[in-house]
């Protein structure tokens, strides 16, 4: 296995893990802005209004783009255990 493979191997997996975070976490960010925003247009200083909002739209992401995150974690994975015997030898 050389150095190639390695990187290669490694800029999959970084970019299957980035991509993953960013559909969880965006949406959470846009809401946290959205609610962020309304605070100080209404001055209104509640730690659970700006917390409540972005758990339940971050848990709307992980239940609507849970199974495809999944398959793409499995898709690697089973790509990498199908080429075990070309990346060892």
């Amino acid at each position: 296995m050389g150095v190639e493979q390695i990187g290669d191997l490694f800029s999959q997996a970084l970019f299957i893990i980035v991509t993953i975070v960013f559909v969880m976490v965006i949406p959470s960010l846009v809401v946290g802005l959205v609610v962020a925003t309304f605070q100080a247009a209404t001055q209104i200083n509640e730690q659970t209004l700006s917390f409540l909002p972005r758990l339940i739209i971050t848990l709307v992401s992980l239940i609507f783009f849970g199974s495809w995150a999944v398959n793409k974690v499995v898709e690697f994975t089973l790509g990498i255990y199908t080429n075990i015997p070309f990346l060892v030898g």
